[in-house]
């Protein structure tokens, strides 16, 4: 047997779910499925060092809105910093003059290969929104206080912008 066999794949649009028998390092064997995805940004704009916009975003796998910050999956062949400036401009209507990468993360490493990679965005300049069909958002502009009390309270539990959030505060020396 190789060190893994794919035994069914499930494929909707974008998603693909594997099948797969693996052979794991203890040398057991086992049947997982993995949900592939092509991976996505996230970019926490900055209007001034202390304040930020966040959005509050219907997702229907949650049941209703949540806040977070701006994302998006990678188109084929994207580069992710290119991802991050698209999905700023949709969803937010505004372009960076320049962004930080911040880190790259794995969603949910016990079932998908999803890698999100955080960014923070400064120097903005306004010039409209692109919402798609799909998407439904306000945009909530905040100092970042509020919006780090927003996840250390909870009311901002979606964990890609929670992280974003707390490593672009410690990058500007907000925390230690």
């Amino acid at each position: 047997m190789t060190d893994k066999e794919i035994l069914n794949t499930w494929r909707s649009g974008w998603l693909q779910v594997d099948t797969e028998r693996v052979q794991l390092p203890n040398g057991n064997e086992t049947e997982l499925a993995i949900v592939r995805h092509p991976g996505a940004t996230c970019i926490l704009p900055f209007l001034r060092e202390d304040e930020v916009i966040l959005i509050r975003q219907y997702r229907h796998a949650t049941g209703g809105n949540i806040l977070e910050v701006p994302a998006g999956k990678l188109d084929p062949d994207e580069a992710p910093e290119a991802c991050a400036r698209r999905e700023l401009i949709e969803e937010t209507g505004y372009r960076a003059g320049r962004i930080e990468h911040l880190s790259s993360i794995w969603t949910t490493p016990g079932f998908t290969d999803e890698v999100i990679h955080l960014y923070a965005a400064f120097e903005l300049e306004h010039v409209g929104q692109q919402l798609e069909a799909d998407e439904v958002i306000e945009l909530v502009p905040m100092s970042l206080g509020d919006a780090l009390s927003c996840v250390f309270s909870g009311e901002l539990n979606d964990a890609k912008s929670a992280l974003a959030l707390l490593l672009a505060a410690r990058s500007l020396g907000k925390l230690s």
